[in-house]
C-alpha cells in the first residue's frame, strides 16, 4: 500500500537550538575562527572559557578579555583543563592539527561535545551561517561541505525578508504570555496553539507589528469563543462592513 509520507533523506544533521545560556564552554585558540566562535557563545548567553596564549589572541578577542566577557587564561591547552563537571561544550580553534585530535580524543573520553575547527570528522556538531533579527534566528548549514557557500545561502534569504519580522515576532511572544495567563491550564495547550497559529496566518506582517497592548487584551477577548478578528475590527471596535462605510458620502432620498 502506497502511503504518502515523506522519503527518508540520509546524510543530513539534526538541526537543533542548543540552549547554553548560563553554561560552561570552554573555547581553546583566538584567533579569528575563536572570535566568531566566541560571538555566537555570548549571544546565547553561555559562560565562556577562553585558554590561549596571549600572543595567540586577535584584536577581537583581546577586547572581549579586556571586557571581561570571557573567563580568560593565559596557558596553553592541558588535559586537566577538561576535569571540570561544568564543562558542557569544547570548541577549539587552534593552527595544530595533531592537537586538535588529541583535544578530540579526550573529549570523546570525558563524553563533552566538541567541535574541532575545519575538522568535519572530528566534530559533533557544525556551526553555520546565522541570520539574526531579534528573536528571530536562521541557520544554513552545509554539513561541513563549503563554509562559504552557506554564506551565501543565507545572504540569499536575508535578503527576501521584511525589515520587520523580528519586531512582529517580539509582538507575537508577548500575545502568547498574556494567552497564557487567559488560559493557563495545561488542558488548554492544544487550544492555545491553534488559536494562536490563526492568528498568526490571518494577520499580516504588518498588522503584528503594529499590535500594541490594548490591542492584545481586545484581541483576547475572542479566545474563548476561538475566533480571530482582524486587526482592523479589533483597532476600531466595529466590524470590517462598518469600518469600511463610515456614512461619509451621504443618504439621497427620492420621493
Amino acid at each position: 500500500m502506497a502511503h504518502d509520507y515523506p522519503e527518508v533523506e540520509g546524510g543530513g544533521s539534526l538541526i537543533l537550538a542548543w540552549q547554553v545560556r548560563n553554561k560552561k564552554v570552554l573555547v581553546i585558540g583566538g584567533g579569528e575562527v575563536a572570535a566568531g566562535r566566541i560571538l555566537n557563545l555570548l549571544n546565547a548567553d553561555a559562560k565562556v572559557t577562553l585558554i590561549s596564549p596571549r600572543d595567540g589572541l586577535n584584536d577581537e578577542v583581546a577586547y572581549r578579555v579586556e571586557q571581561k566577557q570571557v573567563e580568560y587564561m593565559d596557558k596553553k591547552f592541558e588535559p586537566t583543563d577538561l576535569d571540570d563537571p561544568a564543562i558542557t561544550m569544547v570548541l577549539t580553534a587552534i593552527d595544530d592539527p595533531e592537537a586538535s585530535t588529541t583535544i578530540w580524543k579526550l573529549c570523546k573520553e570525558k563524553r563533552i561535545a566538541a567541535n574541532i575547527a575545519d575538522v568535519p570528522p572530528e566534530c559533533d556538531f557544525y556551526f553555520g551561517s546565522v541570520y539574526r533579527d531579534g528573536p528571530l534566528q536562521i541557520m544554513v548549514s552545509t554539513n561541513g561541505n563549503g563554509p562559504k557557500m552557506a554564506n551565501i545561502v543565507r545572504r540569499r534569504i536575508e535578503s527576501t525578508l521584511p525589515p520587520t519580522m523580528g519586531d512582529a515576532i517580539k509582538k507575537v511572544g508577548a500575545l502568547r504570555k498574556r494567552l497564557r495567563q487567559v488560559a493557563p491550564g495545561n488542558e488548554e495547550g492544544p487550544k492555545r496553539m491553534k488559536w494562536m497559529s490563526k492568528v498568526c496566518v490571518q494577520w499580516s506582517l504588518e498588522d503584528l507589528c503594529e499590535m500594541q497592548p490594548e490591542d492584545m487584551d481586545t484581541l483576547l477577548e475572542s479566545y474563548e469563543p476561538d475566533e480571530v478578528p482582524t486587526f482592523t475590527k479589533v483597532r476600531s471596535g466595529k466590524d470590517d462592513w462598518e469600518w469600511q462605510f463610515d456614512g461619509s458620502f451621504g443618504w439621497a432620498c427620492v420621493v
